[in-house]
């Protein structure tokens, strides 16, 4: 089972994301801007509002992503020792 354990601002809709297998995955979700519940995310100012809960990237509007989905659409950066 993977989780996120860290998540950062990058630019754009991009964030750096670490999961609990150390592994940092560079993550762009633009794509997901386009309807329903991330649509008020286009604006970036509510973008950039996430925090980490529930082991996932999470909104103040309740949207969030699942962690698995998360990591298989992020670039890989580097594996933690």
């Amino acid at each position: 089972m993977i989780w996120v354990t860290d998540v950062q601002y990058i630019t754009g809709y991009t964030v750096l994301v670490t999961f609990n297998t150390g592994e940092k995955k560079r993550v762009d979700l633009e794509y997901k801007m386009k309807n329903g519940v991330f649509l008020p995310l286009k604006k970036i100012d509510h973008f950039k509002r996430f925090s980490l809960k529930n082991d996932t990237i999470t909104w103040e509007n309740g949207a969030d992503i699942a962690p698995e989905s998360l990591y298989e659409r992020g670039e890989k950066i580097s594996q933690l020792l």
